[in-house]
């Protein structure tokens, strides 16, 4: 893909508003993924002929529902779960709310969480785990920091601004060591995990099993499927309780017509990521490693967010600051030449404010505004690559220059 510096200058007429550049590189997949034809063609027929409410009595209908149960079965398979603990929602968000309504006590979680995470937290009494400054979380702090009246802990197994996998795992070990401590001791206070599993899936294992939290989220947009489709499991014994009171479709959980169209496609677009999780995390980790390397070699002043160890860090995820700049502008440049970057997760972005995780893992806000997400993806190639790592090198170098700043130190010239 031909590449014309010229065109990144900002006197350079940009793209009409609302159409792409002449080459769109799109490298912000944790933001949203395009759909997965394959689940695209599972889902048409739900939006045409088998459009029936699958509540209805007719065979058509009870086609209808039997699909749909279907396509929970193949989630639930995919997951290493039961069915019937798999309760469909409308999105990430919305299955996040579900599971702290699942308790009435205090909650734990940590200040890098997703805001759907945060919000519902700060609404009831709360305390944050502390953090690494690469943004993870030691299974040792969450034991520190458990109280007797704690009910649930809440920590994301993948973080989709810097990256970070959290030892879930680990962390699951403590809870139920807490667990049975009170169950010795007479105590009848609940204590539950749950993980937002949304960004790590089709990155790392969401196999219910071995992660060993008690209710998990998952989120098919963030998996080549449709958006406003997720779905949150729950283990035996949890009970949830419903947020939307209704026809008391999900077993009274969560009321609403069903959406077959989108639960078929998320059921598909699930698959496939399982499928090609293995190679594909492979090819996006070296995708992301040889960009690093370029941004890097080119301006060593840069700051990068996140972990270093690749198993603890998501394969196709780079988050990069550039001291003294703004994002906003760089972001701008990078438009103009038909590459699309993040500055942090898309919530915070559209407020265009200090991303509250680069906060919390110690980033002075002046190196904070200077931050670019990228994230690569399914359709990403190597010569997508290339073209970005020259767009950004080329748009970093144009807003040094115009700020006075050495791009090859990242000095202040001083006159």
């Amino acid at each position: 893909m031909p590449y014309d510096a010229t065109d990144a200058s900002p006197t350079a007429p940009a793209a009409a508003p609302g159409r792409p550049a002449p080459h769109t590189c799109y490298l912000d997949y944790a933001a949203a993924t395009p759909m997965a034809p394959e689940a695209l063609e599972a889902m048409l027929p739900y939006l045409s002929e088998r459009f029936c409410n699958p509540s209805a009595p007719y065979a058509l209908a009870r086609a209808a529902k039997a699909d749909f149960e279907d396509a929970r079965a193949r989630l639930a398979h995919v997951i290493g779960a039961r069915p019937d603990n798999v309760t469909l929602t409308a999105g990430a968000t919305e299955a996040n709310n579900l599971a702290f309504a699942a308790v009435d006590g205090p909650v734990l979680t940590v200040a890098t969480e997703h805001e759907s995470t945060l919000r519902v937290a700060e609404a009831r009494e709360h305390a944050f785990v502390p953090v690494s400054p690469e943004g993870l979380v030691d299974p040792a702090e969450v034991a520190r920091a458990l109280t007797p009246q704690t009910q649930l802990v809440s920590i994301s197994l993948a973080n989709g601004e810097i990256g970070c996998v959290q030892p879930i795992r680990r962390i699951a070990q403590v809870v139920r060591s807490e667990r049975m401590r009170r169950l010795e001791a007479g105590q009848k206070c609940p204590l539950l995990l749950h993980t937002d599993a949304s960004q790590a899936a089709g990155n790392v294992s969401v196999n219910v099993s071995t992660l060993g939290a008690d209710l998990v989220t998952l989120s098919a947009a963030k998996v080549y499927g449709p958006k406003q489709v997720g779905l949150l499991w729950a283990a035996d014994g949890v009970e949830l309780r419903p947020l939307t009171l209704g026809g008391g479709q999900e077993r009274g959980v969560r009321s609403g017509t069903e959406n077959v169209a989108g639960v078929v496609a998320f059921a598909r677009a699930l698959e496939l990521a399982e499928e090609l999780r293995p190679q594909e995390s492979r090819r996006l980790a070296m995708l992301r490693d040889g960009l690093q390397g370029r941004i890097m070699a080119a301006f060593p002043w840069a700051w990068v967010s996140g972990p270093r160890s690749g198993k603890s860090r998501l394969p196709g995820l780079m988050h990069v600051s550039f001291p003294g700049l703004e994002a906003r502008r760089l972001v701008i440049l990078l438009e103009r030449v038909g590459v699309c970057v993040g500055t942090g997760s898309a919530c915070a972005a559209s407020k265009m404010r200090v991303s509250h995780v680069l906060r919390a893992v110690g980033v002075p806000d002046d190196v904070a505004a200077g931050s670019l997400r990228i994230t690569l993806g399914r359709p990403t190639t190597a010569e997508d690559v290339d073209y970005a790592a020259r767009a950004i090198c080329d748009a970093v170098r144009q807003e040094a220059g115009r700020l006075g700043i050495d791009p090859a130190t990242g000095r202040k010239d001083v006159i």
